[in-house]
C-alpha cells in the first residue's frame, strides 16, 4: 500500500487570528507564525500537521498523503498517471513550505486537492501544547483523519480505493450515507459523507486522555454555538468525542480511544446501528435525519448494544468487579 497516513491538511481562511485562538486554546495544537499571511499548527515532533493560509481563498482545502521515500512516490505519479490522473511535480519552494522533502499534487473527482510527499521535517524543539493537554496520538496513525462531503459516493469511491489503494472499513446508509477508508491500523483515515455537494466536513484529532477531550468540551461550551456535535462515542471507530465549528465553518472532531484494526485481515461491512452508540447529536443534520439517528441510538440502548473501551498500555487502571458474577465474567475473558 503506497499511502502510508494522512500527514498533514491545509485550509485557506483570513481568520488567522481566530484559527490561532481555535487551535490553541481549544483543540491543545502549538501556533507556530511562519509569515504574516501562514499560520501553522504543531501536534507533536514534526514541524507542522495543520496550516492556516490567508493567501488561498476561503474554502481552499488541500490534504498531504505520506509515502515511504522518493522510489514510493515516484511508483504513486506512474499509477496515478496511468489511470490518466494529471499529477504535478511541486517546485522545491513548494516543499520547503510543507517541510517536507518532496511532494506532487493532483485532484480527486470530488475536485480536492490531494498531495503526495515523504520526508517531513522533525523539529529539534519538544512539542508545547497551547493548553495543558497530555498530547495527540499520532506517529505511523498520522494526524487524525479527514472527512469529506461529496455529490455522490459512487462517483468519488474507485479512486481512493482503486488507485490510491484505501481500504474499506465499513459503511452506513442511515441516518445519512458514509463510507469510512483506511491506509493504516487508524480505524479511518478518510470518510465520504454523500451529501448532494463537494466539501469539508470534518478532520479529526485524537488526544492521548480522556479528559484532555473533556476539558476541551467544557472550553467548547463557553463559546456561543461552538459545539455541533454533542460528546458521545461511535459505533464503528469506538471514539469518544465531540465536534466544534472552526472559524472556516467546517468541524474538528476532538477525540479519545479510537478503534485499530489489522489491514490484512478486516473484512468491511454495513453498520445498522447508526453512527453513534450514544450522545453525538448532530446539530448539522436537518430535524428529520436527527430524528432517524435519535431513534437509532434508542434502539441500540434498547437492545444493550456496548463495546470495549480502547485504551493504550498506562492509560487506564483496572478495577475489581462489583459482584461475585462480574468477576466470574472478567476471570472467564
Amino acid at each position: 500500500m503506497a499511502l502510508q497516513a494522512l500527514g498533514y491538511a491545509g485550509f485557506g481562511s483570513a481568520d488567522l487570528d481566530d484559527w490561532r485562538q481555535f487551535g490553541t486554546g481549544l483543540v491543545g495544537l502549538q501556533a507556530v507564525e511562519r509569515s504574516p499571511s501562514l499560520l501553522a499548527f504543531r501536534m507533536d515532533d514534526r514541524k507542522q500537521r495543520i496550516v492556516i493560509d490567508r493567501s488561498l481563498p476561503e474554502g481552499t482545502r488541500f490534504f498531504g498523503w505520506e509515502v515511504a521515500d522518493a522510489a514510493a512516490l515516484d511508483e504513486l505519479a506512474a499509477r496515478l498517471e496511468k489511470h490518466q490522473v494529471n499529477v504535478v511535480a511541486e517546485p522545491q519552494t513548494l516543499a520547503d513550505n510543507r517541510r517536507v522533502r518532496a511532494l506532487i499534487s493532483f485532484r480527486d473527482p470530488a475536485g480536492n486537492r490531494l498531495e503526495a510527499f515523504y520526508g517531513a521535517e522533525i523539529d529539534e524543539t519538544p512539542f508545547c501544547p497551547g493548553r495543558s493537554i497530555s498530547g495527540f496520538r499520532t506517529g505511523p496513525l498520522g494526524l487524525g483523519h479527514a472527512v469529506l462531503t461529496v455529490e455522490n459516493i459512487d462517483a468519488v469511491m474507485p479512486f481512493y480505493v482503486d488507485v490510491l489503494g484505501f481500504g474499506l472499513s465499513d459503511y452506513m446508509q442511515k441516518p445519512f450515507r458514509a463510507y469510512f477508508f483506511h491506509i493504516n491500523a487508524r480505524h479511518h483515515s478518510l470518510a465520504l459523507i454523500e451529501t448532494g455537494k463537494n466539501g469539508m466536513h470534518h478532520l479529526m484529532v485524537e488526544l492521548f486522555s480522556l479528559d484532555d477531550v473533556g476539558q476541551a468540551y467544557d472550553v467548547a461550551l463557553n463559546q456561543h454555538e461552538r459545539i455541533r456535535v454533542t460528546l458521545g462515542r461511535h459505533t464503528n471507530d469506538l471514539m469518544t468525542s465531540f465536534y466544534a465549528r472552526t472559524p472556516s465553518s467546517f468541524m474538528v472532531e476532538c477525540g479519545w480511544g479510537g478503534r485499530e484494526i489489522d489491514p490484512p485481515t478486516w473484512q468491511p461491512f454495513e453498520l445498522k446501528d447508526g453512527p453513534s452508540l450514544w450522545g453525538h447529536e448532530r446539530v448539522w443534520l436537518p430535524p428529520a435525519d436527527r430524528e432517524v439517528a435519535r431513534e437509532m441510538r434508542m434502539r441500540a440502548a434498547a437492545s444493550g448494544l456496548r463495546a470495549p473501551v480502547q485504551v493504550m498500555s498506562g492509560n487506564y487502571k483496572l478495577l475489581s468487579g462489583t459482584c461475585p458474577w462480574w468477576d466470574g465474567v472478567s476471570k472467564a475473558r
